[in-house]
């Protein structure tokens, strides 16, 4: 079978049966698609490609200015799509297993303060609408650190309103629950009073809609987001991640232990997590430096 159509019946598979996010099939599409034209142009056989074959490729994309984590994704890409190749019988088997990603430099995620938050969520006006829905977008992702995706996704029967709960479908299907507490609870409660005045096309199934009454996609949410910063007073870039960043870093910071966080950001893997402890000590280092009397000695 041509690679186009392999790639094509991939992307199928990882939309269809493993319900990858869109940002993710996107990603998957650009990694093989290069992949695909690279193959072409130095006539190599994609099945009888070899490790040095792909340590060629991999300078190949460090010489075109990728960073080592563009091309750590790009190899994963790869992995996951020989892998396929594997399962469907096409190869026998996945050399990109052979190969090891680069080293990839842990950068410290960038988050909010508890104060910072409170001025945001004080500066967001009840006026409209449209205002109580963005409050609770905001206040949504701040208390229980969804990716925006999930944000979009998430529909109304996901919530039990009683137990203050909502049931998440995260990456590669994989469901967990997450809970929220009484600022939340007030601000969900005035959006789903108001929430009818948005349903114009009697779409009840999605949380958070448009002004058309179509579900709120996350460029929207991005973008509402981007708003909320720019009318806030802080001087501090905020994106949906930050958001998501922010409710980790204050977990831990008030003695959440590493497993449960983990299972709250749905991470499959704790290393993953593990950088958020590096924000938490980081904060305590700079709070011992400038505090412990030993530290003003001269």
């Amino acid at each position: 079978m041509k690679l186009d159509s392999l790639i094509n019946s991939f992307i199928i598979y990882i939309d269809k049966e493993l319900n990858y996010s869109d940002e993710t099939i996107d990603n998957y599409k650009r990694d093989l698609n290069n992949y695909r034209d690279y193959l072409n142009k130095k006539k190599i056989n994609y099945k009888t490609i070899n490790k040095l074959e792909i340590l060629d490729y991999l300078k190949y994309l460090d010489n075109s200015s990728l960073s080592n984590k563009s091309i750590s994704r790009h190899l994963s890409s790869l992995r996951t799509f020989y892998n396929y190749l594997v399962e469907i019988k096409e190869i026998d088997s996945n050399v990109f297993k052979r190969v090891r990603n680069p080293k990839v430099e842990k950068k410290l995620p960038n988050y909010l303060s508890i104060g910072e938050v409170e001025e945001i969520l004080n500066s967001i006006k009840e006026d409209t609408k449209e205002d109580i829905r963005n409050k609770c977008v905001f206040e949504i992702m701040y208390s229980c650190g969804l990716r925006v995706s999930e944000v979009s996704n998430l529909k109304v029967n996901n919530i039990d309103f009683r137990e203050h709960t909502i049931r998440i479908m995260g990456k590669g299907s994989k469901e967990r629950i997450v809970y929220y507490g009484e600022y939340l609870k007030d601000i969900l409660d005035k959006y789903m009073r108001v929430r009818d005045e948005f349903l114009i096309k009697g779409n009840r199934e999605y949380l958070f809609i448009n002004s058309k009454g179509e579900m709120l996609s996350r460029e929207s949410i991005a973008y509402l987001i981007d708003k909320i910063e720019k009318k806030s007073l802080i001087n501090h870039k905020i994106t949906p991640h930050v958001l998501r960043h922010s409710f980790a870093t204050h977990l831990l910071d008030d003695g959440a232990d590493l497993r449960s966080v983990q299972e709250l950001l749905g991470h499959e893997n704790l290393d993953t997590t593990e950088i958020y402890t590096h924000v938490s000590n980081e904060r305590l280092r700079a709070v011992y430096l400038k505090y412990h009397p030993n530290n003003k000695r001269k």
